[in-house]
């Protein structure tokens, strides 16, 4: 007797077949829809649906590592494309992938917003993607028993991110239609580094890295050696820039600073240089920066015009954003990405919140500090727009639109995990332990708003922080 299952589950995209099967075709789909609360990382990857390819993830499964691998076994563009596991956690996985054309689509969806706020219909024809997986449980009849509600609720979970961020992101791509470009990107080991690259080739551009030492590979530029060829940056039509030292790596002291601020304000300063100095400039300059630039500021509602802060983050973040001004005195286009708190739990804030939380942890000092947070997808959504949107320039705030106060969010994240926020973390606690870091990271307040986002027509795929943990963590809150 088989005890073979079934799941399926389909998505309407608001692109053509063609479209929508490239997308999973680029280079960067697999780490794009790997759901990030999964403790899964890509081993192995020939970026080919093609028949013969291979796919190697390593995963841990109750703490035990475990390697799937996962063998494509029919290709047949743009219809559809199968994989089956060599080995792996089930004894029979076969997953089908089919694409097909629809020709209206449903009122809900658009591709966005033009910038006075009217929705944008995607060109027809629309197309249907359905996912089809039959698989099968290890183990004794009760273990299969017990096992098959909860891998049906494991696989209605991926599949529900997988379906979202790629409607999503052809939505994005679809509202913003750009011309394949060469883009450039420094600090593209990093988180949001990483996932924009994935992003800009799932578009259909081309990339390469900005690196600080020698350049290993054809794909890198040592832009910052001293033996730099400027001739390698010419044909760039983008640099997207966001290498720097992690603010909160270590405990601050005087060297520490030094090094956060010459991380951005002198390497800013070097490339800047050089852009400025090239035949073929790019088109525009995308630079990090963050919104500790407008320092401790209470309940004051802030946006790009609102005055700056004084404090150390906030020198560093204006000097940061000074230092690009040979390129804006070329004539590049140049957006400072000021940057809140990215939520991802595969790295940053998020990632350092998760424990704490799950053991009941609750406020940061008086919880009353208003947090400006914006979830990875909705960063880099941000990023994508201010590239291809010639008017942005200048600072541009990026954050969702309901900044919140520190005790809500660990409210809200204790919810989506099912734990109640019941421990708060003194201030005087979190002095002693990290020092000035404290007050600049954790315990400073500032409501900031995405003023220029939203003028330009952003449309925010994760507005709330419930549906953004929501999203970023798969547990869902129904009530």
């Amino acid at each position: 007797m088989s005890n073979e299952q079934v799941f399926q589950r389909s998505v309407q995209l608001p692109v053509s077949v063609q479209e929508a099967f490239a997308y999973h075709e680029r280079p960067g789909a697999l780490l794009r829809l790997v759901p990030p609360w999964e403790n899964v990382r890509i081993e192995q990857s020939d970026d080919s649906l093609e028949v013969g390819s291979r796919v190697v993830l390593l995963t841990r499964i109750l703490g035990i590592p475990l390697r799937w691998t996962a063998l494509h076994t029919r290709y047949e563009p743009p219809r559809l494309f199968c994989d089956h596991q060599e080995s792996g956690p089930f004894r029979v996985w076969q997953h089908e992938h089919r694409f097909e054309p629809v020709h209206s689509a449903p009122a809900d969806l658009s591709d966005g917003a033009d910038p006075s706020g009217t929705p944008v219909k995607a060109a027809e024809p629309y197309s249907k993607l359905t996912d089809t997986v039959q698989y099968q449980l290890p183990g004794a009849l009760i273990g299969r028993l017990l096992g098959s509600s909860f891998a049906r609720k494991t696989l209605e979970r991926m599949f529900e991110y997988r379906h979202q961020t790629t409607r999503q992101d052809l939505q994005l791509f679809a509202s913003q239609r750009v011309a394949p470009l060469q883009v450039a990107v420094s600090g593209s080991n990093g988180l949001v580094g990483q996932n924009i690259v994935a992003l800009l080739k799932l578009a259909g551009h081309t990339t390469r890295t900005l690196v600080r030492g020698n350049s290993k590979s054809p794909g890198e530029l040592a832009v910052w050696s001293d033996n730099f060829d400027n001739n390698d940056l010419e044909g760039m039509d983008a640099i997207i820039h966001l290498a720097g030292k992690s603010i909160g790596e270590s405990r601050w002291n005087r060297q520490v600073k030094e090094e956060i601020r010459d991380s951005r304000v002198l390497k800013t300063a070097q490339l800047c240089s050089r852009l400025a100095k090239l035949k073929r400039k790019p088109r525009v300059l995308l630079c990090a920066s963050a919104t500790g630039i407008y320092g401790d500021r209470g309940d004051e509602e802030l946006s790009e015009s609102s005055p700056l802060g004084d404090d150390f983050l906030a020198t560093v973040a204006r000097e940061w954003e000074g230092a690009c001004q040979p390129a804006v005195d070329a004539g590049i286009r140049v957006v400072h990405l000021r940057f809140g708190v990215i939520l991802s739990p595969r790295g940053g804030a998020l990632a350092k919140m998760m424990l704490p939380a799950k053991c009941f942890g609750g406020r940061l000092g008086s919880g009353r500090q208003w947090m400006s947070w914006i979830s990875i997808d909705d960063c880099l959504g941000a990023i994508y727009h201010a590239m291809a949107n010639d008017g942005l320039s200048g600072a541009v705030n990026v954050v969702a639109p309901a900044p919140v106060r520190n005790a809500d969010f660990a409210r809200i994240l204790g919810k989506v995990l099912g734990r109640p926020a019941l421990f708060p973390a003194p201030a005087f606690v979190l002095r002693q332990l990290l020092g000035e870091m404290a007050d600049s990271l954790l315990l400073c307040s500032a409501r900031v708003q995405p003023q220029s986002l939203m003028d330009s027509g952003y449309q925010f795929r994760h507005p709330t922080l419930n549906a953004a943990l929501e999203h970023l963590l798969g547990h869902p809150v129904t009530s």
